[in-house]
């Protein structure tokens, strides 16, 4: 058990910054510690228990930071052998705390398409069938996983199965993505500032929205249009229907991850998914 006299978050913080106060918040996940420096400024200094996640949110931050200027964290400090990071605090209000409904709810979606938009241009990367196969092998993996579980009918399993063969059989567009794209990692201040790295990597683009698309916009199609609108371009036709094959991963990753963890909200998640791509 770690306590704060051996925590690897506050000896990378003291020995990057000096004396720190944990400033203790209840949003914040336990492997996160919200900091405070001498002279008053926040830090937060996060340990990953997977090895893979703490190098994909690194290269995150030192490869593809530069075409997030100003609305990103900086790296303070690492330590590879704790997989432990220091990052400064990007000021805001986390958006998934704005009045349902608020004019400031709508700002930030738009501010958020218009910030992925600009990662999305910068990193593109021409069509590719490589894509669509990677993926197709993805779905089929949790496809495999759920039925074995058997958290998922014949019936369901073919469909998902369909998404797969789809996947499989169409050129993608890929950018750099985010992958967990949506309110909980979005701040709302002076400029929209945007938190957790750990899932980045090159992938499809369209893929990018699969979590606000079956998560967020369903009951509040306004959000999609000022997202978009500040994106640059809605989807085409073939894209909406790309994002029905990702709305399949959303779903049997739910499904399986809920029954694994023990986790009602995201099971129940998944089964809605899996209810409307039906």
């Amino acid at each position: 058990m770690i306590t704060l006299f051996d925590d690897p978050r506050l000896n990378l913080a003291r020995g990057a910054l000096g004396a720190v106060r944990i400033d203790h918040d209840p949003m914040l996940p336990p492997r996160v510690l919200r900091l405070i420096d001498a002279e008053g400024n926040e830090f937060f200094a996060k340990q990953h228990s997977e090895r893979d996640r703490y190098v994909r949110e690194l290269r995150a931050y030192l490869a593809w930071g530069a075409h997030l200027i100003g609305h990103i964290p900086r790296v303070v400090g690492q330590q590879d052998m704790t997989c432990t990071l220091l990052l400064t605090a990007v000021p805001g209000v986390r958006a998934d705390t704005l009045a349902p409904g608020s004019p400031e709810e709508e700002q930030v979606h738009h501010e958020a398409g218009r910030v992925l938009g600009k990662l999305h241009r910068a990193t593109s990367v021409p069509r590719s069938g490589a894509v669509g196969t990677d993926l197709a092998q993805r779905l089929r993996h949790w496809i495999s996983r759920a039925d074995r579980a058997g958290l998922i009918s014949a019936v369901e399993r073919n469909g998902l199965s369909h998404s797969a063969d789809d996947l499989a059989s169409t050129s993608l567009d890929s950018s750099v993505c985010h992958l967990d794209y949506q309110p909980r990692n979005w701040l709302l201040g002076d400029a929209f500032g945007l938190c957790d790295f750990e899932h980045m990597r090159h992938d499809a683009r369209v893929r990018d929205f699969a979590r606000l698309e079956f998560r967020h916009w369903q009951a509040v199609p306004n959000l999609r249009t000022a997202f978009f609108a500040g994106y640059g371009r809605p989807l085409n036709d073939t894209e909406q229907r790309l994002l029905e094959s990702f709305g399949a991963i959303e779903a049997v990753t739910a499904l399986v991850r809920g029954h694994e963890q023990d986790d009602a909200a995201l099971s129940t998640h998944g089964r809605t998914v899996l209810a409307r791509l039906s």
